[in-house]
């Protein structure tokens, strides 16, 4: 919202600088964004009277002038122009020695200099080197140089007789406030604020009487059309809009086209109502008539688009066609014109939703479109049209009658609202005044009366956001100053040393541990698309298939809450490969939401989880099984690895995450059909780990032991396993079947040649460790012994062999 400084006086005595006045608004909620002085670009141009005018000696169009430009100045400054409207006892804008003016978009510096060998100590300026026009001031279009009225004190500031000498304030007006999308609006604020009588604008007018024909009003749409008022003005004239009306639209970026369009768009800014003016003697068949859009029925709007409408789209028609889009645009076929001699004016409510989506499903706009969509109030309807006449009067461009119309389908009587003081106190933590109280809803306009605790008020027509004593006691606040408020500690709150909880320093660790393997951490959104299940290949009794839904979602791509982390990191993998990272390695720690089954009013299950994702380069699954293993070591875990039957995983290089005998995870390469599906040429692996089933079990205490007496011995062992034994399978026996083995890696698997059809070699290292009170390391003959001992486990549990 942009509100001229100068504009506001109107409406208040304003005795602080604009600077202050910015401070004073944001206090009470109004955040300044920008604070513009107007005549910023332009400095050291004064008003400068011509006394003399001589030809120049080596040029036919350049004149030598002798300026007053006042005592301050220079009384006889000599300028030489070359603009052909000069004359003795002009005053026009004269810029002295080092002074700036406009260049287009750029600021020109003026020095003094020579002319064809003349010295000039300035420049005399057109209304453009100011950067204004006739709207700002009367001939700034003119092609030469400005002339300026004849009162001007010469050396005068010219900004101060263009107006320039302004600031704008550039407001961001919060989405609960549409009240103060205007100027009125805003100068409430400000006379609120400082404590000063607002004076509101003058409504006031005369209804005479016609005898043109009736034109009735007929809504056939109360639900996007609650008010309608409409008022039949004759006999317009061609006067011109006055000056002071021409510079407020140009301060807020408008330019001026008759006095009947001007006041529409006056009333506009300064009451924050739209306004349409309807050719009267276009309207066919007597009325006005608000529906709703027949499919496929057309309109052509002011800007000559011809739309094509549906039951969506709001109108105003005449008895036979539309003519005009509702809050958004009038037809070509009813717009006000030179001719134009009787109008019918509106001033309506119309439903913001429906304006905001006939408006983007249009791709049609306007500056009323932009107010409708923050909201109008059914009460300034009347006074925007009130307004609108006064002006019709004031500018006397045309006769107001008395045929006026007003539909209305919501109530317009006050409304009361009744609050507890001690309420409103306990809710701002601290105690105002009664008296203070009752100051500041009356300067807001509230009409306050308290009697003991009880605070009534009467709310003001155009605030529709007031509902309840909440919001009563922000209306006091802003005003009293949230300085006032003393911070205190919520009722259960108490005072802590601050730092990580344990769960958080866990959760850090974690990602520590997987930053250092390489891995990049991701963020995704809580929620995914029910497409996911079926990518996934998702059984239609997958219990992932139960996932809470979104009532109100973005779309439906992101409609019901996650209830496993793969299918968002396999979109982070495929997105990546679409956009050229072919390789990479993310994680993520992110809750998933288990819906309760039993009582659909509980809240779900939130259980966090970990997800990793690898792609490209050399990685395979052992890869990931690595990170995995890491990941498990980091806390003291020793995970173990099974056969896998995930949908989503490729059959044969998959394996579930196994802790104390209990399911905890998956962990394998991407089904190749999905993969296929999304187009992927290259692998991709993902892993996810129930971390809230392991919380119990993760330690990552810092432990210190001794270091052995004598140093741990490696042995490889090559096995003679069947097909179907796994390698968490057999890794089990081997750490289990003699107490000094501390670690057995898999480092070779091998099929065919001397191995038998239906076997595989599997070779592992094993690490023999002794412990703190052994006297002496390891000899070749107790080793032997290990070994014979974990062979004969290994034959009598598993039947596997040595190679």
């Amino acid at each position: 919202m942009k509100a001229p400084f100068s504009w506001l006086k109107d409406y208040v005595d304003i005795e602080v600088t604009a600077e202050e006045l910015a401070e004073k608004l944001f206090s009470c909620g109004f955040e300044v964004e920008e604070l513009v002085y107007l005549g910023e670009k332009i400095s050291r141009v004064v008003v400068g009277e011509v006394k003399a005018l001589t030809p120049h000696p080596d040029s036919d169009h350049l004149q030598v002038c002798v300026v007053d430009c006042g005592e301050q100045y220079g009384r006889d400054l000599q300028i030489v122009t070359g603009a052909s409207n000069v004359y003795v006892g002009m005053k026009t804008p004269c810029a002295l020695d080092g002074s700036t003016v406009v260049d287009g978009e750029e600021v020109k510096k003026i020095k003094k200099g020579k002319l064809r060998g003349v010295e000039s100590f300035g420049m005399l300026c057109s209304g453009g080197e100011l950067g204004i026009n006739d709207d700002y001031y009367a001939g700034a279009e003119v092609d030469g140089l400005l002339d300026l009225d004849k009162s001007a004190p010469i050396g005068e500031d010219i900004r101060k007789i263009v107006g320039l000498d302004d600031w704008i304030f550039d407001i961001s007006v919060t989405a609960n406030r549409p009240d103060c999308q205007c100027i009125v609006g805003i100068a409430r604020e400000v006379a609120a604020v400082l404590k000063k009588p607002f004076k509101a604008p003058n409504v006031a007018f005369t209804a005479n009487k016609t005898n043109a024909k009736e034109i009735g009003v007929e809504v056939q749409a109360p639900e996007l059309c609650p008010r309608y008022v409409g008022r039949y003005v004759e006999n317009i004239v061609g006067v011109k809009t006055p000056a002071w009306m021409r510079k407020r639209l140009a301060l807020s970026g408008i330019r001026s086209i008759s006095p009947v369009v001007d006041i529409t768009n006056f009333v506009l800014l300064e009451m924050g109502q739209p306004m349409h003016a309807f050719d009267a003697d276009e309207l066919e068949g007597g009325k006005i008539v608000v529906r709703r859009a027949k499919n496929g029925e057309k309109i052509v709007t002011l800007d000559e688009k011809e739309l094509t409408l549906c039951s969506e789209n709001l109108v105003i028609c005449d008895g036979d066609k539309p003519v005009a889009l509702a809050g958004i645009m009038g037809g070509l076929n009813s717009g006000i014109k030179d001719t134009t001699k009787n109008v019918f004016f509106e001033s309506a409510k119309f439903a913001r939703d429906n304006v905001r989506k006939t408006s983007r499903a249009l791709g049609q706009s306007s500056d009323s479109s932009s107010r409708f969509e923050k909201g109008v109030d059914a009460y300034t309807n009347a006074v925007g049209m009130a307004r609108a006449l006064h002006l019709i009067e004031e500018l006397g461009c045309g006769t107001v009658t008395d045929m006026s119309r007003d539909v209305c389908a919501v109530s317009l009587a006050p409304r009361k609202m009744t609050a507890s003081i001690q309420k409103i106190n306990a809710l701002l933590g601290i105690e105002v005044p009664n008296a203070e109280i009752s100051a500041i809803l009356s300067r807001l306009d509230f009409k306050p009366e308290i009697s003991g605790d009880t605070l009534t008020v009467e709310i003001p027509g155009y605030r529709d956001d007031v509902d309840n004593y909440p919001d009563l006691a922000e209306e006091i606040i802003r005003m009293y100053g949230y300085e006032h408020i003393t911070p205190t500690f919520l009722e259960k709150a108490s005072v802590t040393g601050g730092g990580l909880t344990d769960g958080q320093k866990r959760e850090l660790h974690l990602k520590n541990v997987l930053r250092v393997q390489g891995f990049s951490e991701a963020y995704n959104y809580s929620f995914y698309s029910p497409k996911d299940f079926e990518l996934m290949k998702l059984p239609e009794n997958d219990l992932l298939r139960n996932a809470v839904k979104i009532l109100n979602p973005i779309s439906e791509e992101l409609s019901v809450m996650r209830t496993f982390l793969a299918p968002s990191m396999l979109q982070n993998a495929v997105r990546n490969l679409r956009r050229g990272n072919d390789v990479g390695r993310l994680f993520e720690v992110a809750n998933v939401y288990v819906p309760n089954n039993t009582a659909a009013s509980e809240q779900p299950e939130e259980r966090k989880h970990v997800v990793l994702g690898i792609w490209g380069g050399d990685n395979d699954f052992f890869d990931m099984k690595g990170a995995v293993e890491r990941l498990g070591e980091a806390f003291r875990l020793e995970f173990a690895f099974e056969r896998a039957g995930k949908t989503y995983l490729h059959p044969g290089v998959s394996a579930k995450i196994i802790l104390d005998k209990n399911n905890v995870g998956e962990l394998g390469e991407l089904d190749p059909a999905i993969a296929l599906s999304l187009g992927l040429d290259k692998k991709v692996y993902l892993a996810e780990i129930d971390l809230t089933a392991i919380e119990t079990a993760m330690d990552d205490r810092v432990r210190y032991t001794n270091l052995p007496k004598f140093p741990a011995v490696d042995r490889d062992l090559a096995l003679i396993a069947d097909e179907a034994l796994t390698c968490g399978q057999i890794e089990e026996v081997l750490l289990h079947s003699c107490k000094y083995v501390t670690k057995a890696r898999l480092f070779d698997v091998y099929r065919g040649g001397q191995v038998p059809e239906g076997k595989k070699s599997m070779a592992f290292t094993l690490t023999f460790t002794p412990d703190q009170n052994a006297e002496k390391a390891f000899t070749p003959e107790t080793l032997d012994g290990f070994v014979k001992k974990i062979l004969g486990n290994l034959k009598f549990k598993l039947g596997v062999e040595l190679r």
